[in-house]
């Protein structure tokens, strides 16, 4: 049985949400429910007046609803942000919280194919209704193609040769389980790198297979358009592409890191940082290994 506190274990959760200045009549967005545990700590310092909408595309979140009046859950990608805001009548917001990556559950998950340490079907789908799977992309893709998303999104220096073995790979059958595919790329592995080095080609697949960067992309400038002036962005990231992507935005308002200067060579932004970048105490770390690569940035509406 999946419940909150298996399903997700909260990373930074203090730091986090004391980054967004909950006010108590605000209205704020959790853009990646999970397990609630962000969700549940904003509504406790929210009055009666507030409210909080939580987003997330994976059906088995919803078991984790929290019975509030002051809640909204959104089953849905956090990329339609604005066009949910709108559905629901909210022109601005006072603060947003995301929770980058990969939960705890969804690792967790022996039937999912998010993880090398279970044998399963190569799904990876946050979305399990919709969108091509792990599988689709390695059977289907061209060699090409298949080197592209293993360089950008695992940036792995072989890419290439990955890509070669695997087109080569399924000309016999079909690449199809977790096993199919560890047995296949581990020979082009480093030894002392074997396990780190694994872990990024299912971190390119997963990025791939749900559009993460074009998703988070959208999500923030959905994000920046909403948040009133004062309002802030409390962003939880675990890797370097989408941390790249968070720290762009808050210093340059694009995620492409492109700085605009005024008459006076003064970089116009519509964000001020809030903090230097907050890591996971070591006690954390230990508590929760999920946590040790973890990044928060904060920063305030200008």
């Amino acid at each position: 049985m999946v419940t909150a506190e298996t399903y997700h274990v909260p990373v930074l959760l203090q730091e986090s949400v004391d980054g967004l200045d909950i006010q108590p009549d605000g209205i704020y967005v959790d853009v990646t429910f999970g397990g609630g545990g962000h969700s549940r700590e904003i509504l406790s310092r929210l009055g009666p007046k507030g409210h909080l909408y939580s987003f997330d595309q994976d059906a088995d979140a919803e078991k984790n609803i929290v019975a509030d009046d002051r809640f909204t859950f959104v089953r849905s990608n956090f990329r339609y942000i604005r066009n949910w805001m709108r559905y629901y009548g909210v022109e601005q917001i006072d603060g947003l919280l995301g929770d980058l990556g990969v939960s705890s559950h969804h690792f967790d998950d022996e039937t999912r194919g998010f993880s090398f340490r279970f044998d399963a079907p190569l799904d990876m789908r946050m979305n399990k209704r919709a969108g091509l799977t792990a599988a689709d992309i390695l059977n289907d893709y061209s060699e090409e193609r298949l080197a592209d998303v293993f360089y950008l999104y695992g940036e792995l220096k072989n890419a290439r040769r990955l890509a070669k073995t695997i087109v080569d790979c399924r000309k016999g059958k079909r690449i199809e389980t977790t096993a199919d595919l560890s047995e296949t790329v581990e020979p082009l592995m480093r030894s002392e790198r074997e396990k780190k080095d694994l872990a990024r080609v299912y971190q390119a697949l997963r990025i791939e297979v749900n559009h993460e960067m074009d998703a988070l992309r959208d999500m923030l400038c959905g994000a920046t358009s909403l948040l009133r002036e004062g309002g802030r962005l409390s962003i939880i990231t675990y890797h370097s592409l989408e941390d790249r992507i968070v720290k762009n935005v808050m210093k340059a308002g694009n995620a492409e890191g492109r700085v605009e200067q005024d008459f006076f060579g003064r970089i116009t932004s519509p964000f001020r940082l809030v903090n230097k970048v907050t890591t996971p105490t070591d006690d954390e770390q230990q508590r929760n290994p999920r946590s040790r690569s973890a990044k928060l940035r904060i920063a305030e509406k200008v």
